[in-house]
């Protein structure tokens, strides 16, 4: 009987050590023991400069600059008399140009003229001109002087080909067919003044000079 009750003792015994150690974490009880739930050897310490660095916030990229025109190789202003040519080396002096400052000459025609070309005779002159009377015009002059214009019809003389063509123009509202532009034989020595390494504020400072003095004009060299 005794016996019986050591076995029974014992079985308890052995019943409990397997509820307690085994079957709890299948039940919901504890959690095993820390030693059997971390593994030393795969802890690792480390210190805060082996953090990842947090993300730095970007900038937004700065706007791209203007875009820089590109320099004037070379710009020439004209075209002057030579009476003029002090007055516009005076007002060039400012710009301290040196050696980028040349002087170019040629010899342009000052003046443009309207007319009907040479009629071969006085007669023929006279009988053109009463087809312009009959048409309206009365601001003409027959050419009698001994060139090769002679016995030609003249409807007006200008300073530009602008100022012609305007002519030309108002003749062929008037019905007028057989007038045309051309040069006059009045050829004068003119002045042009080169720029060259042409930037952006020296191209401005010369606009500026040639809208002061009428009449000039500033483009590129030829």
């Amino acid at each position: 009987m005794r016996t019986l009750f050591f076995l029974l003792v014992l079985a308890n015994l052995a019943f409990f050590a397997w509820w307690r150690f085994a079957a709890a974490p299948d039940a919901g009880g504890d959690p095993l023991p820390i030693g059997r739930q971390i593994e030393p050897e795969k802890l690792k310490i480390i210190s805060p400069a082996d953090l990842p660095a947090a993300p730095v916030a970007q900038k937004p990229a700065p706007p791209p600059p203007a875009p820089v025109p590109p320099p004037v190789a070379c710009l020439e202003w004209g075209s002057f008399t030579l009476a003029d040519a002090g007055r516009v080396e005076k007002a060039l002096e400012p710009l301290a140009l040196g050696s980028r400052l040349t002087q170019r000459r040629s010899e342009e025609t000052t003046s443009w003229w309207v007319f009907i070309r040479p009629q071969g005779s006085r007669q023929g002159a006279l009988k053109k001109t009463a087809e312009l009377r009959a048409l309206g015009v009365r601001d003409y002059f027959i050419v009698q002087d001994d060139s090769d214009h002679r016995w030609a019809v003249s409807l007006g003389v200008f300073r530009s080909v602008e100022a012609a063509q305007v002519r030309l123009a108002a003749l062929r509202g008037q019905g007028v067919r057989t007038a045309e532009v051309g040069p006059r034989d009045t050829v004068a020595a003119k002045l042009w003044y080169q720029v060259t390494r042409v930037d952006a504020p020296l191209q401005a400072r010369l606009k500026d000079l040639a809208r002061q003095l009428e009449g000039s004009e500033l483009k590129e060299c030829p």
